[in-house]
């Protein structure tokens, strides 16, 4: 059996970890992509080497993983257990589950061992994948608590700024749509001062693809401070926007850039908004209805009204 330089057996490596492991339900390399940006130097050369080609990891040992990624043996063993898992044996077996039951986006390349198809065909099925994706890193009961937690808010406040503010000044404008108390601000300025004015009560809600944009963080952390509470959507796990927010909501990562903008990052925030949006109107349908017809004839009229 080989040794790792410890002189321990892979086998033994995997079983020397604590078993006060962290579980997950997520998938692994959804997950793994998420965090990549938050990783050491170390593990991002571990989990970049896995992502480049995960069907390789299945058939190396972690001798193999070692030379490979450039890494000690105790760096992955260390890596497999922020994803999650015992050790590298453990590793293995997740990914090659995870792999069988196709959950890993082929991003532009043909899917699930079918012919190539047109590129206007891969993005559909690429945002398709990422949908499916965000689904799976976000459980039922998160999108429960935030739901709620909008609902009872006594104000929302959007923050946002650059190619993620659309998806804020659409979820705003839908919240207000069904008579939720809800404002966003254009200007990065302006939502810092709306962040000082929240309190226990209002809910600070962050959208951020990176989770590291300052202005947004640090307009959670001011809300945070004044007791409001924060929700954010994101699509980087382990970011400075999740250390301040109490809920967090994740869209996957994207793995094609598109004028150096991930090409799935804004569906995937707007379909998390719209689980929001469905979820408190169906519990505040007569609500919903009054308000939808009310704005329905003002609208109406506006539309009809001659020059």
């Amino acid at each position: 059996m080989r040794k790792n330089r410890s002189g321990l057996s892979e086998s033994e490596s995997d079983s020397a970890i604590s078993p006060q492991v962290r579980t997950t339900q997520r998938p692994l390399l959804v997950y793994l992509q998420a965090i990549l940006p938050s990783l050491n130097p170390t593990e991002r050369q571990i989990g970049e080497y896995i992502l480049e080609d995960p069907e390789r990891v299945l058939s190396s040992s972690i001798s193999d993983m070692r030379r490979g990624s450039g890494a000690s043996v105790g760096s992955i063993v260390g890596f497999c257990r922020t994803l999650g898992v015992k050790g590298f044996a453990s590793f293995k077996i997740s990914l090659a589950r995870e792999l069988a039951q196709g959950g890993f986006s082929a991003g532009l390349r043909a899917v699930d061992g079918q012919p190539p198809i047109s590129l206007y065909e891969s993005v559909f099925q690429f945002h398709a994948q990422c949908l499916r994706e965000t689904l799976q890193l976000n459980t039922e009961a998160t999108f429960e608590q935030a739901s709620r937690t909008i609902e009872l808010a006594r104000r929302i406040e959007f923050f946002s700024i650059g190619m993620s503010y659309p998806v804020a000044y659409t979820a705003c404008n839908k919240l207000r749509l069904i008579g939720i108390a809800a404002t966003t601000q254009s200007d990065s300025h302006l939502q810092l001062i709306a962040a000082t004015q929240l309190q226990k009560g209002d809910v600070a809600f962050g959208i951020s693809c990176s989770g590291s944009t300052h202005e947004t963080v640090q307009c959670l952390q001011t809300a945070r401070e004044n007791k409001a509470t924060t929700l954010s959507v994101t699509n980087c796990m382990k970011s400075p926007l999740t250390e301040h927010s109490d809920l967090v909501l994740y869209a996957t990562p994207s793995e094609i850039k598109y004028f150096q903008a991930p090409l799935a990052s804004r569906i995937t925030q707007l379909a998390l908004v719209d689980a929001l949006f469905v979820s408190i109107a169906q519990r505040r349908k007569n609500k919903t209805a009054t308000h939808l017809q009310r704005a329905g004839e003002k609208l109406l009229e506006h539309r009809l009204k001659k020059p």
